[in-house]
């Protein structure tokens, strides 16, 4: 079967749609990947066929733009709904236009991120069946709340219409260009409601999320879609400085930006005090030339190889990252910034692995310091090996490629 597998976002949305398309290849399929040039990195090291859609994520992502002025000041979700929705919004047409051609001799489109909508049009202009996917739980549950919103805002009674609120704003940011863009691409007609009854896959440890009982049937929940590691091989700079001494700490945002990354990496300075770190300065632009001899460097490095070789790791709480953490079998200090963050740090909070979130936006090194002693004891360590060792057990790609066979087949 042949997929054409398309979404937008940061590396830590592209980097798991990768890894699937891998997983479909190697089950013998055929697979293409749409999402940013920038995150396309994994792709092709894992000899998936890529094709760029246009945009600019990691420049829009930048200080100088509307998104990271929501990220550096944690504002409500429909601020952040309305920056998201303008960078797809900029480019619904040619994304429309890219998967259609993308897809024209596939079996069915898989879709996920900024660019649901549009894949999801593409599908229907060109009759193959839509498979949604996700690293988000965004399917309405009375289990727990919307993940866009503050854990503590919503009482549980409305956690299931907190739910349907937030997807139907979303849709309500999006809807506008994506008709126009159906209409000018694919001569569709306008679509009034937001999209429910296409399969939902989702990248998700059912160790950190149990699969809620009221899901429907077309909701799964799969396990974290990691991307092989095998052929990688680590500089001698990092193995030497592994070797060297304890476990270090890891530091590191991800494709976080827009916050005041010196600001932020000064009171990690000061709160490490001296212990062994490492830092992936990612897409934060810190200034690195700072940092003390007792922290080393990194680039881009598969997170299934480095956490299990670290002692903890702070991190900003994406969905991959706070996954990765976890099934490493080491405890996390979560800094969130916006967006999803602050669901999983709650996540991590709840599974015993990690302390109280802590406020990116003023970030203290006292405060750091008492998380990361809290995250060294003993109960913290046992609880985060324990959670570590059940999540590798999980085969989140092959349950996916079970999955897409199945309802392809079915």
């Amino acid at each position: 079967m042949r997929f054409a597998v398309a979404t937008y976002g940061t590396e830590g949305d592209t980097r798991p749609m990768a890894a699937l398309c891998r997983a479909l290849m190697d089950a013998g399929h055929e697979a293409r990947l749409l999402a940013d040039h920038a995150t396309l990195g994994t792709a092709s090291a894992l000899g998936v066929p890529s094709i760029p859609l246009a945009g600019d994520i990691k420049g829009m992502l930048q200080r100088e733009h509307a998104i990271s002025s929501v990220v550096a000041e944690r504002r409500g979700f429909s601020s952040m709904a309305s920056a998201l929705a303008h960078i797809a919004n900029m480019h619904a047409e040619a994304w429309l236009r890219e998967i259609v051609r993308a897809g024209e001799d596939c079996d069915a489109i898989i879709v996920s991120g900024l660019a649901a909508f549009v894949g999801l049009s593409a599908a229907e202009h060109l009759g193959v069946k839509a498979i949604g996917t996700g690293l988000i739980p965004i399917t309405p549950t009375k289990a727990f709340a919307s993940p866009f919103l503050p854990p503590k805002w919503i009482p549980a009674f409305l956690n299931y219409a907190s739910q349907s609120l937030v997807n139907q704003m979303l849709w309500r940011a999006f809807r506008e260009k994506t008709n126009a863009a159906r209409a000018a691409v694919c001569g569709l007609p306008p679509r009034r409601e937001l999209w429910t009854r296409h399969p939902m896959l989702y990248g998700i440890s059912p160790s950190l999320i149990a699969r809620p009982d009221d899901w429907p049937d077309n909701a799964r929940m799969c396990g974290q879609w990691l991307p092989p590691t095998a052929d990688w091989v680590a500089p001698q700079t990092l193995t030497d400085f592994l070797a060297a001494g304890d476990p270090p700490i890891y530091i590191g945002f991800g494709s976080m930006a827009g916050f005041d990354p010196q600001s932020v990496l000064g009171e990690m300075i000061a709160a490490v005090a001296g212990r062994r770190a490492l830092f992936y300065p990612g897409w934060s632009g810190a200034d690195i030339s700072t940092l003390p001899p007792n922290f080393h460097v990194i680039g881009d490095t598969p997170h299934a190889w480095l956490f299990p070789q670290t002692s903890l790791v702070i991190h900003h709480g994406g969905s991959g990252t706070s996954h990765s953490a976890a099934r490493a079998g080491v405890p996390s200090v979560v800094v969130p910034f916006a967006g999803d963050q602050s669901f999983w740090a709650d996540r991590l909070r709840r599974a015993g692995v990690a302390g109280a979130a802590l406020n990116g936006r003023k970030l203290r090194a006292s405060v750091l310091a008492e998380s990361i002693e809290h995250a060294g004891r003993a109960e913290m360590r046992s609880r985060a090996r324990d959670l570590g060792l059940k999540m590798q057990s999980e085969n989140g790609l092959r349950n996916a490629v079970i999955a897409i066979e199945t309802m392809m087949n079915g």
